[in-house]
This record gives C-alpha cells, structure tokens and sequence, in this order.
C-alpha cells in the first residue's frame, strides 16, 4: 500500500506555482484508481470464495437426499429390467454403484457405529473445495506470471527505444562485428585505398559473399552461352518490326528475306549452341523463327533478365479462377430484321454456341434510333423499344433452329450510313460488356467495328479477341469514284486496326484482304431450315414426285456490288445463246430503280421481284441459282441454295473455293463456259446431299470448325490466365520482350488519339458527332449521358 500525503499537508500554491497543484491533482487521479483496482479485485475474490462454498453446499444437498431416498429399503437395490428407455450405460452404472451401497449398509449396521448428535448424516467434501480452491489458485498464479510478462516485455521495448537498438542476438552479434572491423581499420595508419582493400578481402566480407554466392548460384545449363552479334539483333529486331514495316509498305516477304539475309552474314555456330545436342542448322534456305526465339531467349536468360509485361499492357485484364464459367460476348455491325450476312450469321453463332452450356455467350448488336430504322429494315418495320426488338430476334431465330437458345442480347448505340450503306457504332462499343463478363470477345467484322473506334482496347479488356472477316471492302470501294486510292488507305487501315485489336483473324474465304495473324476457315453453316426443305426434295423425288418445276432465279440485295452488273454483262452479251432463257431475281436496295431500266433498256429476259426470305415456299420449286458476284467473301446464299439441293451456278472465284467440293455447283472461268454451265444445269437433274455434304454446310461442324481455327477450343479448356499465356505460344519467349506487342500497342494507342479528334473523324467518312452516343440513344437505351459517363476530366 502506497502512502499518499494527505491534501491538507499540501502548501496550497500561489497564483504563479500552477505545478503543485497539477501534482496534486495527479496524485489524487492515482489513489483513487488504485484504490477503486483494489476494491475490485477484492470483489472478484470474494464472489469465487462465495461460488465455492454454494457448490459445496448443493453436493451435501444432493447426497444427502439421494441417502435418504435409499434407506426407505435399506439400501436393497431391486432387480433391474432393461427396457428401451433404459440404456446399458446406466444400468452399468448402477451396478458399479451397488457394492458401495452395501458397504455403507454394514458401516452403519455395526454397534460400534455412533450417529452424528445432530442426527443428521455428515460426509466430508473437503477434497473438492481443496480442488477448487487449488484451481483458483492456480488460476490466479497463471494471471500473475502473465503480468510479470508483460511486464518485462515493457521494460524491454522501453530499454530498446531508449538505446535506439534492436537487441536480438544474430543482429547484435553482427553489429558487434561490424564495430570490431570499423575499430580494426582505422586503428592502422592506412590510406583509403588500403583500407578499402582490407574490407574487400577482410574474414567477414569474404564469408558474406561466400553466402551470397551459395544462395544465388547461377545455373550450369547458362553458362558458356555465347551472347549475341549485331546480325541477329539486327534480324531479331527486324522480324518483330515486321507490324509497323508493313504498315509503311514493306512486304512481310521482304521483311523475311532481310531477316534471312541477316542470319547468313552471322556466325551460325552461335545460333546451335541454344539447340540440343547442336541441332539442324537454322540456315537451309529459310530462317527459323522458333528458334531464333530460342536463340535470344537463352542468351537473356543467361543475364538473369526477366520480362514480365509490355509497354503498353494493362493490368486490369481480368484473371479468372479455377472453375468459373468462361463467357463469350460476340459482336457485330448488323441485326435483324435486316437480312444481311452480319445479322444473321453471328445470330446463328450465338445460339450454336451457347448449345453446348460449357460458356455464357452475348450476342451485342446495333440499336438504331427510329429514323435510322426506316431506311434500313423493310416493310417499314420499326420497333420502340430494345425488349421488342430482342423478342422479333428470338421468335425469327426458335421458328428455325428448333431448340431455344440460352444467350443473351444486348444491344450497343449504332448509327446508319447512306454513304457507305452500313452501320457504324456511336462510342465505345467495348462499355456494353460489362467487365465482369469480359473474357473472350469474337468480333463480327473487327475492321468495320474499329475504323472509328474511340475507346478501350479490345485485347486489353478481354482476354482473347477473334476477329470474323465477312465482307470484301476493297473490291466494294474500287467500284467508286477514285476507288483505287480509296482501297490503298482502307487496305492499310483494315491492316492497322485488325493488328492493333484481335489476337486471330479468320477469313471465310480467300477473297479477303491478307490481314496480320489472319488463316482462311469457313466457319459459317446455313439455316437447319434449308437442310430440312433438301431432305424433303430428295424424298419426294425419291417417291417419284417433281420437285423442281421452275427454271433460275437470282437473290440478293439489289445494290450494284452484289453482282447485278456481271449478270447484266453476261445475259446482254451472250443474249443470242441464250435465247429462250429466263431470269427471276428477286431482291430490294438503293440500286433497284437503275438495275431494273437498265435490264429494261437492254432488252434482257429478266423479271424482277420483291425481295423475300430464300426460304420462302415460292421459291423452292426453282431448279437452278445463278450467283456470278465476285464481290462476295462466301455468299450465304450460295451455301442455302446447294443445302436445298438446288444446281448453284458461279464464278471459279477464291470466294466459292468451299462450294466448289459438292457436286451441285457449277463453276465457270470464261462468259463462254458460263452459258455452257447454264445450259448443263437446265438439262439435267442436281444429285440429292449425302449426309456427310449434310453436315458439312450444316451449323454444328461451322461451329466445329470455328472452335479449333480460334483456339477457342484451347483457350476454353485452359483453367488460369498462365494456361492461357501457355496456348497462345508465350512459354518460350515470356522472358524476352516482345516488340511485336510493343508495335501493336503504339499502333492502338495511336489509332485512340486520332480517332478522338473530330476534325480527324470528319475528314476520313466518320458520321457527324458519333465518337459519343447521341440523346435519343440515351433515351432508348437508357444510358447515362456521355459527359456523365466519360467526363472531361481525368482525375
């Protein structure tokens, strides 16, 4: 007990003396704390006492009563009938209980036995309040061992900060050492030079480098490495510039050619040192760029250089763990009820895809506002709203496929372009994915969505970008006025934008421009619906019925491009030949009223038709197709014509290579052969689809198809994003950097600033004001304002 002075000793201060009475108060603060921990502690004390002795008394209590209830039949137990509420636990228990009954029986049977003056019967339960008592005890020893703990823990942290050291053994022992050395050299009258060399080969210095050494200890397999010449840097730098060499003009041929030139002039005995066992030589006519990446990736790796990122990465690609659902989101630059290629095929994707439930798919398609919507649907067909819009889509694609397809669609601000006949996005069309469903993105016509794009990176945002050719822009653009200047810009910006924002490229066919990490596939299918009207053919011509009771016709849309001035060409040129032979065609566009007075002026056996759905019953009784376009990458119309067992009659042109394997169609190289062709197919019956023709147009092997040419296959199975770096071909050079990437990324960061200029925008086609959406899309969509959503400034 700590005695205080009491507060009357205290001289009371004066006015200037303001610290005794702070003492004072202070060391009132304290007593009173103290005195307050001690009436506490005594409290806690007394009510465990308290706690002890109720226990003891309720144990009397209970023995007592249970030794009484026992002596009303002194201490005979009866016998015990195991019943189903009675468990062998208990009667156990009773038994091991029943000696000691009866020996208290004979104990106080005896005559030396004498009861209690109080006649009541005592049992001593003094070892369980000694077992109590002993574990408070112990318990309140445990408390005091802790306290003296904490104690010299506070004492100690107070010692170290004092001495600003940190006292753990190892850092002391070195410290301690380090003094010893300090004390060593400047002791000796040494120059700086000599004391420097003695740290440098001092006891201490030298095991310290050992143990650096022994931790960092370079690999066997890098040593000996021969680092590289000026050629190959050269031709290293060279073969990863080819992106930005061709879009200046030089060929990717030319840009091998160097590179070879390259490795020839260097020493290739230092290329085989990076190949097992010294390998085939790397210069046999054609260099090797595998192992030419083996080549520099051995040399870095034998620096201990390691390249984790590139220049213009992003960090914010989305990771995806073990076992989460993977999503495509698919867009495209058309919808229905347009009856284009772009709105139907992707359509048709969607749903094959989201078939298989392995992914989540979007399918993300233009909004138009209402006046856009009248010039381009037809029949005047509008819609007020997306919801009906989405549910005409759903409705148009079930009446076909025949199973409901599990996929969702969204829609993204479009804007319709009388000049170029086509729709192009207004804004980033990449915001409408959302980022948590940001994975895999298959964009339908990558070069016509990019042209104008202002906003985020594609293979930034996703994690595998496939691009769908689908139209042949530059054979459309050398029809116009001033058309070949026009193709030599649009070829390199087609070139530019497809590099900058898709990891693969397929073409449906080899009439397309030769774009950058670009392979030919067709991997487009027709309409079940079109199978099933060939199934019914065949077995009704199987049955003895005609099937075919009308001649040829032509469908498409009536635009110039679409091939109406080849067929005009070929039917006015060989009229004579074909004297007798009549054309439908059947179709609508902004070329009609000029194609039908020019047939009309030249005479020409042709009757023009409204435009209709090829799989409409008016026209399953013709016999023959005629398609002589050029123009197209692979004609849907081509593919549902032979899919109904019908004769197809075209062009010996890269854009039908994939019909030409199927018996039906008919191909011509010559304005002679083709009246020839005519006159083959008007003669003769088409031979009916074998399954495997069948199934070879059909969706599920388009699907098959598009799978393993995407490496969506690969990409779909991989389970982290290190899989998926594996896939993509990155395992042997994720120690290099890649200046390929370096180069896509300056084209895609290039191409965002120009793109954001509206004057820029103005002059190379851009509608007016369509770097943002406009208010009616706002109003449509439901989407915040883009000063709202994209504000000016950036912090």
């Amino acid at each position: 007990m700590i005695n205080f002075r009491p507060p009357e000793t205290i001289t009371r201060p004066s006015a200037g003396s303001s610290s005794v009475v702070t003492a004072e108060k202070a060391l009132s603060f304290i007593s009173k704390g103290w005195q307050e921990v001690r009436s506490s502690a005594d409290a806690d004390l007394q009510l465990i006492k308290n706690r002890a002795n109720s226990f003891k008394n309720l144990a009397d209590r209970e023995l007592e009563n249970f030794l009484n209830s026992a002596s009303v039949s002194p201490f005979a137990v009866p016998a015990i009938t195991a019943s189903a509420s009675t468990t062998p636990a208990e009667i156990d228990f009773v038994k091991r209980l029943r000696p000691k009954l009866s020996e208290i029986r004979r104990a106080y049977s005896s005559p030396e036995f004498k009861w209690p003056t109080q006649g009541k019967l005592r049992i001593d339960l003094s070892a369980i309040k000694n077992a109590i008592v002993a574990e408070v005890e112990e318990e309140e020893e445990r408390e005091r061992e802790r306290e003296r703990w904490r104690k010299w823990r506070r004492e100690r942290l107070k010692e170290e900060r004092q001495f600003g050291e940190f006292s753990w053994e190892p850092i002391k022992a070195f410290k301690t050492r380090l003094r010893e050395l300090e004390v060593e050299l400047m002791g000796s009258s040494s120059s700086p030079a000599e004391i420097f060399e003695g740290i440098k080969n001092s006891e201490f210095v030298v095991k310290v480098k050992s143990s650096l050494k022994s931790i960092c200890k370079e690999p066997e397999e890098t040593k000996g490495v021969p680092p590289l010449d000026v050629p190959e840097l050269l031709a290293y730098l060279v073969r990863q510039s080819s992106p930005f060499l061709d879009q200046i003009g030089i060929r990717r041929d030319m840009s091998e050619k160097i590179v070879e030139s390259l490795c020839s002039k260097g020493q290739s005995k230092l290329l085989l040192h990076s190949l097992p066992g010294g390998g085939s030589s790397l210069i046999d006519g054609e260099i090797m760029n595998d192992e030419l990446d083996l080549r520099i990736a051995s040399v870095l790796q034998s620096t201990g250089h390691c390249y984790d990122g590139g220049f213009w990465g992003d960090s914010t690609k989305k990771n995806l763990a073990a076992g989460d659902k993977r999503h495509v989101a698919i867009v495209t630059t058309a919808s229905l009820p347009w009856m284009t290629g772009t709105a139907v095929n992707p359509l048709f994707r969607a749903a094959y895809l989201a078939k298989s439930e392995k992914q989540n798919v979007t399918l993300l398609v233009p909004w138009l506002c209402k006046s856009d919507q009248e010039l381009v649907y037809p029949n005047q067909l509008t819609f007020s709203s997306p919801e009906d819009q989405e549910l005409y889509i759903r409705n148009w694609l079930e009446e076909r496929i025949g199973f409901k397809a599990d996929f969702r669609i969204s829609f993204y601000p479009g804007k319709f372009s009388k000049e170029r006949r086509s729709i192009l996005p207004a804004g980033d069309t990449s915001q409408f994915i959302p980022s948590r469903d940001a994975d895999i993105a298959i964009l339908e016509e990558p070069e016509h969505l990019n042209w104008y794009h202002h906003g985020k990176r594609w293979t930034d945002k996703f994690n595998h970008v496939v691009g769908i050719v689908h139209t042949n822009y530059l054979e459309y653009i050398k029809r116009e006025k001033n058309g070949a200047l026009q193709a030599f810009f649009v070829k390199h910006i087609n070139n530019w934008v497809t590099r900058a924002y898709c990891d693969k490229v397929l073409r449906l066919s080899a009439a397309t421009q030769d774009l950058p990490r670009s392979l030919v596939c067709n991997v487009h299918g027709v309409n079940p619906k079109f199978l099933k009207i060939g199934e019914k053919a065949a077995a009704d011509r199987q049955s003895g019925q005609k099937v075919f009771s009308k001649g040829a016709y032509f469908l498409g849309k009536m635009v110039w491009a679409k091939g109406y001035r080849e067929l005009i060409d070929l039917l006015s040129k060989h009229k004579a030949e074909l004297d007798g032979f009549d054309l439908d065609v059947f179709g609508n566009g902004e070329d009609a009223h000029e194609v039908q007075s020019t047939a009309k002026r030249l005479n020409l056996n042709v009757n023009f038709m409204k435009g209709r759905d090829h799989a409409d019953d008016s026209l399953h009784g013709y016999k023959v197709f005629i398609n002589p376009s050029i123009s197209d990458v692979l004609c849907t119309a081509t593919a549902e014509a032979l899919a109904m067992g019908k004769f197809v009659v075209c062009a010996d042109h890269p854009s039908n290579e994939f019909f030409q394997a199927f018996p039906n169609c008919l191909t011509y190289k010559t304005p002679e052969d083709f009246v020839a062709k005519v006159e083959e197919a008007m003669s003769s019956e088409p031979q009916p689809l074998t399954p495997e023709e069948q199934y070879k147009l059909s969706w599920e092997a388009a699907t098959q198809r598009f799978m393993e040419y995407s490496d969506l296959d690969k990409v779909l199975s991989s389970e982290t994003s290190l899989d998926r770096r594996r896939w993509k071909g990155m395992g042997k050079s994720v120690s290099m950097p890649n200046l390929e990437e370096m180069v896509d990324g300056g084209l895609a960061f290039t191409h965002n600033c120009l793109t954001g200029n509206e004057f820029l925008r103005l002059c190379t086609g851009a509608i007016p004001r369509t770097r943002d959406y406009d208010k009616q899309h706002c109003n449509d969509l439901h989407l915040l304002p883009p000063q709202v959503e994209n504000p000016i400034y950036g912090w």
